[in-house]
């Protein structure tokens, strides 16, 4: 039987399956990649086999290929959250972790780009855990 994961943007106009498993799972600290997760890195699952069905609103969905680069970003014209693509080149997918509804089975394979990470993401596990929001 195939891996199913479902997932959608922040608004809920958009709502997708995934179906195939996962190859790998990085975490990269590019300054592409901080820059368009706005965060200190995006968390993207990889797959050479899995497929993108499109359940509702990919007439929401928008690509963004940054000009002489692999960098792309696809998300909801609504809410701006990220949303699944498939790669260009080796027509794999890539799917943003946070995305996904489902729960992810696979833990992070690495840190990319560390070396190129922001000054102020140093030793973050070190900082205080707090459940909710500051009060």
């Amino acid at each position: 039987m195939d891996e199913l994961a479902n997932g959608q943007c922040l608004c809920g106009a958009v709502t997708f399956q995934i179906t195939g498993p996962f190859d790998s799972f990085f975490l990269c600290h590019c300054a592409r990649c901080r820059k368009d997760s706005g965060s200190a890195h995006s968390a993207n699952l990889f797959s050479s086999r899995a497929t993108i069905t499109w359940l509702s609103g990919q007439e929401n969905t928008r690509t963004f290929r940054l000009p002489g680069s692999r960098h792309v970003k696809c998300f909801c014209m609504q809410c701006g959250s990220a949303l699944p693509f498939a790669q260009p080149d080796d027509g794999g997918i890539v799917v943003p972790a946070g995305s996904l509804d489902s729960r992810v089975e696979i833990r992070p394979d690495a840190h990319i780009c560390f070396a190129s990470r922001a000054e102020w993401d140093d030793d973050l596990a070190a900082l205080d855990k707090i459940d909710g929001l500051p009060g």
